[in-house]
């Protein structure tokens, strides 16, 4: 009998420093696997240094693998939009510069619906005082961060 193999999906996200997204995202029942990274910028194989110069247009990002059988694209937005402040242009708390800000990157039309869709479910429910500035676009090329930023705080925790 051939065994079944299990279907997974990826979603990605940028909220800021990507220590603390991933983080977030790991504690999801369905998450699998989460990679930090970068995404969204003008030039291949960037490094840590030269995304935090502001000079390659990425994002910190993350990656994630999940099994749609036990968690929902719409329950990653949830996370996704609970984890940071929308509001706020090039800027997670005290992380300044353009590759904190806020993005969905979608890998599919669905995705891209039900990103556009809970997006405006949260602008219209007031609960942030200022408008969403985050982008919903297609997901570009995906860098692998350093090793030493994967899964950086649960190194922290030994």
């Amino acid at each position: 009998m051939k065994e079944e193999t299990k279907k997974t999906e990826k979603a990605t996200f940028a909220a800021g420093c990507f220590w603390c997204v991933e983080e977030d995202f790991n504690k999801l029942k369905g998450v699998l696997r989460t990679t930090a990274g970068y995404s969204g910028g003008r030039t291949a194989d960037p490094t840590y240094q030269k995304v935090c110069s502001g000079t390659t247009g990425h994002a910190e990002a993350v990656e994630v693998e999940y099994d749609p059988q036990v968690l929902s694209y719409d329950d990653l937005l949830e996370t996704f939009w609970s984890i940071h402040d929308p509001t706020t242009k090039d800027r997670q708390g005290p992380d300044v510069g353009s590759q904190y800000r806020s993005i969905i990157f979608y890998h599919n039309l669905d995705q891209k619906k039900a990103a556009e869709a809970s997006k405006k479910k949260l602008e219209k429910s007031g609960r942030f005082d200022g408008p969403i500035v985050t982008a919903i676009v297609p997901a570009p090329d995906f860098y692998n961060a350093e090793e030493y930023h994967q899964q950086y705080n649960k190194k922290l925790r030994g």
